[in-house]
């Protein structure tokens, strides 16, 4: 199993904040979510955000769960904290602690100006082979998203949620990663009932991983992935509520058993 911060950030890591977000109160969103392949759960997340003012706080918990503790028992912690200023998510810190059986791992990854400042990765990853090994360039962090602040969009309306790209940072890989509309509809889930957008992402690799690797490439060039967002409440904010990710052995489906904004 990839590592939590890895692994939801894959399939939800999706936007960048479209218009500026001042809340005259606190505005809260809660969310429940299912990985599920083949229709089998094998993962469990649960994430919490919080508006005050042009900051915001996102707090998560990602575990295995059905089906994928048999292979991985992986669990852990996810944080986010930053501001939203010149009409843009702006993240400060975000943090990953997670567990794999006896084995702890940490990602720490610090910003400044809107640019990363530090990355911390514990267990530190091993030697690279320059000769396959993409490295990261003096240019490929500023202005990047860390995997929780990606999970949100700030938009006028659904009909501008999808047309975006994002440059995307999990602590080791840069990545971009694009929306584009699919279709409107509608659903229905413990919190929320009403209209989604669904939208079309590429995922475009950039520094920060081996060439050839396989997994990549099917995500670059033969994946299908559709991200579907509704609104909370009444927030201006748009977030993940069902996505599914094709991949070599088949596809992946994160849906949301609860949806729910909250003053």
């Amino acid at each position: 199993m990839l590592r939590p911060s890895h692994a939801f950030a894959a399939l939800l890591a999706l936007a960048v904040p479209a218009t500026s977000f001042a809340a005259t109160a606190p505005q809260s969103f809660k969310g429940e979510y299912t990985v599920s392949y083949l229709g089998l759960s094998i993962a469990r997340a649960t994430f919490s955000s919080r508006y005050v003012g042009d900051s915001y706080a996102i707090d998560g918990t990602v575990s295995a769960a059905g089906l994928g503790r048999l292979f991985d028992d992986t669990k852990g912690t996810i944080s986010s904290k930053g501001i939203i200023s010149d009409k843009r998510m702006t993240p400060q810190v975000f943090r990953a602690d997670y567990t794999s059986g006896k084995k702890a791992s940490m990602v720490d990854i610090r910003f400044s100006n809107g640019a990363v400042s530090s990355t911390q990765v514990v267990p530190a990853p091993g030697k690279r082979d320059p000769k396959s090994w993409v490295p990261i360039g003096d240019g490929d962090l500023k202005s990047v998203l860390d995997p929780m602040a990606a999970t949100v969009i700030h938009a006028d309306s659904l009909d501008k949620v999808c047309g975006r790209t994002v440059k995307f940072y999990d602590g080791e890989m840069r990545a971009d990663l694009t929306l584009t509309y699919a279709s409107k509809g509608s659903i229905s889930v413990p919190g929320y009932k009403g209209d989604t957008v669904t939208c079309k992402m590429g995922f475009e690799p950039v520094a920060g991983y081996r060439k050839g690797r396989k997994a990549l490439n099917y995500l670059k060039d033969k994946s299908r992935m559709l991200v579907t967002f509704a609104p909370v409440g009444q927030s201006g904010v748009y977030a993940p509520i069902r996505a599914t990710v094709g991949t070599q052995i088949g596809p992946l489906t994160i849906s949301a058993g609860r949806f729910e904004a909250a003053n």
